[in-house]
């Protein structure tokens, strides 16, 4: 989907567009930071909500008129199995997570196998920033999105790339806690309305499992209406 050719010489920036909250505001970041010189990437993993997390890219693609945009399935995510978001006989829990546990949602090494894609199309487009929506607060429980992790992956892109460290990866609200992110949000006009966060359910978000649960948290304390609750 889209065109393999730049329509300008200016370098590119890649963001990656999983449909929720925190990737949305990444995508407003990386437009203020490379201003029509963005491209999006999404992946499809047979997760449970992916024809909806799929709908929201397109519609986020849209709103910032990105004409460079790919989709990528990488079903062998749901084949290797180990999460409850790929895999149908698992139940996704319900309420908040424990501290320092990780939760059932995680799916194994993933953001290694979209990433290691995504440094892959930044060759090929010449990008020169990857925009990751990871966010520090979640790396108790996903070990993948801790800064560290993103140290180490930059150390690897310089090593082991044509590119070498001309391109990196970047992650603008690591940093930041959800409510932050909110606001950051909407201080940039981010669409927040056009995204979604439930693990569970397509049609109208569950209001119960964790992602949900976050995110009804963070625009409480936000002080700011979800443009999109979650069913109460």
């Amino acid at each position: 989907m889209g065109s393999e050719q730049s329509a300008t010489d200016r370098p590119l920036a890649i963001v990656l567009i999983s449909g929720g909250m925190d990737s949305c505001v990444t995508a407003a970041i990386a437009n203020q930071e490379y201003p029509g010189r963005i491209a999006f990437l999404h992946f499809c993993y047979g997760q449970r909500t992916e024809k909806r997390e799929l709908q929201a890219f397109e519609k986020i693609a849209d709103f910032y008129s990105v004409k460079l945009r790919k989709v990528v399935r990488t079903d062998y995510l749901k084949e290797i199995g180990g999460s409850s978001l790929t895999d149908e006989r698992m139940v996704v829990p319900t309420g908040p997570s424990p501290p320092e546990s990780i939760p059932s949602t995680y799916v194994p090494f993933r953001n290694t196998h979209i990433l290691a894609l995504a440094v892959s199309w930044a060759e090929v487009i010449g990008a020169e920033r990857i925009y990751i929506g990871a966010v520090a607060e979640d790396s108790a429980g996903y070990p993948d999105c801790q800064p560290e992790y993103y140290d180490a992956y930059n150390r690897l892109i310089a090593v082991g790339t044509k590119i070498g460290d001309n391109l990196r990866i970047v992650t603008p609200v690591i940093h930041m806690t959800k409510a932050e992110i909110v606001k950051k949000g909407m201080e940039l006009g981010a669409p927040l309305h056009l995204t979604w966060s439930c693990y569970k359910n397509e049609d109208v978000a569950c209001g119960k499992c964790d992602s949900c649960l976050r995110r009804r948290h963070a625009f409480h304390t936000a002080n700011i209406p979800d443009p999109r609750p979650p069913k109460i």
